[in-house]
């Protein structure tokens, strides 16, 4: 290091405005290149400013030291390090967000409903509340499908937790999770499942044509129009014929598939549904297009 152009400490402190202590400090964790005079004293190349005060920049967005030296060394671009920082930071203040929303959400709960309120939320905090109502899905599917087909139900029946919630949306989503956790809804739903498995010869088909039938319905549901015969109703009649044995839409199919489907019916997943809408925002889920179509087809019934 030339000594006629190399930068003393205390001078390199005043033409950055960094403390002596602190630049003492990023020398001893290696963000900045230091040499030693014949006397010992440290001493700095003179570009040892610039990148002094590139570091007390980004200290000042809240970079940490491991992110700033992969910037100084070359091993991170400075817009993917500030692109990371943002990202880290948005995740916080969802979570910070969503924190209180579930203090509020205490707060605003009657004396008598307070403490049954805190067991709830306690188990529905960070993101392995939502892995508790994929998990319940993935449960529930009754035959192999594809992972295509398994991320599209995941979508179309796991909400994502709002970045900033209401204290409902919150009380709602965690009420969800409590209903994916119930062992016994799972075990209960299972028993039917197997049953079907041997009436339901592809999942999979199944899955993708009531899926078309609820994009027909989606519409009416969405204007709030009630439950009717039509195209909508006739695609998931068809769907659920193609795959059980091959057989066709007739009244005596349509008064059996009826009969199945009620049999599935329970009331917790109407709950879930409603619970979803409530999280979403959406007054048209997968669930809420379910419920209309098979409300259609006993309209078509009645009608017959």
């Amino acid at each position: 290091m030339n000594g006629d152009q190399s930068l003393g400490i205390g001078e390199l402190s005043r033409l950055t405005g960094v403390p002596v202590r602190t630049i003492r400090f990023y020398c001893d964790e290696g963000i900045l290149t230091v040499g030693r005079s014949s006397g010992g004293h440290r001493r700095f190349d003179p570009d040892a400013v610039e990148r002094l005060c590139l570091v007390r920049r980004l200290r000042g967005l809240g970079l940490g030291l491991p992110a700033i030296a992969g910037v100084l060394t070359g091993r991170r671009s400075l817009d993917e390090a500030i692109s990371l920082e943002r990202a880290a930071l948005d995740a916080e203040l969802a979570s910070l967000a969503w924190r209180r929303a579930s203090l509020r959400a205490v707060e605003q709960a009657s004396p008598a409903e307070r403490a049954a309120r805190l067991e709830l939320l306690a188990h529905a905090q960070g993101p392995a509340a939502r892995s508790v109502i994929v998990d319940f899905w993935v449960r529930m599917v009754r035959a192999h499908v594809s992972p295509e087909i398994m991320e599209g139900l995941v979508d179309l029946a796991v909400p994502r937790a709002p970045a900033d919630p209401t204290p409902g949306q919150v009380v709602a989503f965690a009420e969800m999770m409590a209903l994916a956790r119930g062992s016994s809804f799972g075990d209960e739903r299972r028993v039917r499942q197997r049953i079907a498995e041997a009436e339901i010869s592809d999942e999979g088909t199944l899955m993708l044509g009531v899926a078309e039938a609820y994009a027909l319905a989606a519409p009416a549901v969405l204007a709030g129009e009630p439950p009717r015969p039509g195209a909508a109703l006739d695609r998931f009649v068809e769907a659920h014929a193609f795959v059980r044995r091959d057989r066709k839409d007739t009244p005596e199919f349509r008064r059996y598939l009826h009969r199945e489907l009620l049999r599935d019916h329970d009331a917790r997943i109407d709950r879930y549904w409603d619970l979803f809408s409530e999280v979403t925002g959406t007054s048209a889920s997968f669930g809420q297009g379910h419920r209309w179509l098979l409300d259609a087809l006993g309209k078509a019934l009645r009608l017959a």
